[in-house]
């Protein structure tokens, strides 16, 4: 779709491209098919989607997948799309943080830069086969990121844990209108098993955000700060002295079970 024609419709539903909600708009048909081409989607799926937009991605879900779901939170585009789209689709109105996720098989979508994070730990709540996410690069590279560099996070971590993880490609911002100010990237996610395992997950990821939070401060120094640990019981762990952007994920898992044997005694 080219970019006269997303302004002509935008300016059809009174409506513009809101920065507020990431809205850039894909322009790039090529990206689009190759996307549809790496969720290797089949009549069987249930293809979950968030932020369908104008329908550009939306319509070529529908052509091969069983079903699709769609979840837009802007008014105007939800009701462009109500009569657009294929007799397959499901639009749900809505915000997709706060509407509860329905069973899908695979999650195929364009994400507005400004609910990636909290849509990507969302989504690594559920089950499901495979996710092809479009997301900023920076926000990419964080999520595939090694520790001991700038890119380590609590994303890293928490989708280390819960899935494999690639960038499949790079997307440049003269790929979308209005252009953004940043690249963007398609990223494969395929949920899998832990590649460890820790005593109390829960408590595993409030570690990891707690650490990460603090990601300069000396392990020992944050876990005394927040009251986890006695001075005693400082001296028991592993790693204390170090700080968490250099801890691989599975030596967090082996602080946080330390930490939770020493608080059981």
């Amino acid at each position: 779709m080219k970019p006269s024609e997303i302004a002509a419709i935008l300016a059809e539903l009174g409506a513009s491209p809101a920065k507020s909600r990431g809205q850039n708009f894909l322009i790039d048909d090529r990206v689009a098919d190759r996307q549809i081409e790496y969720a290797e989607l089949s009549p069987d799926d249930t293809v979950l989607e968030v932020g369908p937009g104008l329908g550009m991605l939306t319509g070529r879900l529908a052509a091969h997948a069983g079903k699709v779901i769609a979840i837009e939170t802007d008014a105007k585009l939800a009701s462009y799309l109500v009569d657009r789209l294929p007799e397959n689709v499901e639009l749900i109105e809505g915000d997709a943080l706060a509407v509860e996720f329905p069973r899908f098989d695979k999650f195929v979508s364009n994400l507005p830069y400004s609910i990636s994070s909290p849509i990507i730990f969302k989504l690594l709540e559920h089950d499901f086969q495979k996710g092809v996410v479009m997301l900023q690069k920076e926000f990419a590279d964080r999520m595939v990121a090694l520790p001991d560099s700038d890119d380590y996070s609590r994303l890293t971590v928490n989708v280390y844990y819960r899935a494999e993880c690639r960038i499949l490609e790079k997307v440049p911002r003269s790929r979308f209108w209005p252009a953004p100010k940043v690249d963007s990237a398609v990223v494969e996610l395929v949920p899998r098993e832990p590649p460890f395992r820790v005593r109390d997950e829960r408590f595993f990821f409030r570690l990891v955000e707690m650490l990460f939070q603090n990601r300069r401060k000396k392990i020992g120094t944050v876990l005394k700060m927040r009251s986890l640990v006695t001075a005693e019981q400082k001296a028991l762990l592993p790693y204390a002295d170090l700080r968490v952007e250099v801890l691989s994920p599975e030596q967090i898992g082996e602080l946080a079970d330390r930490i939770v044997e020493l608080r059981a005694r």
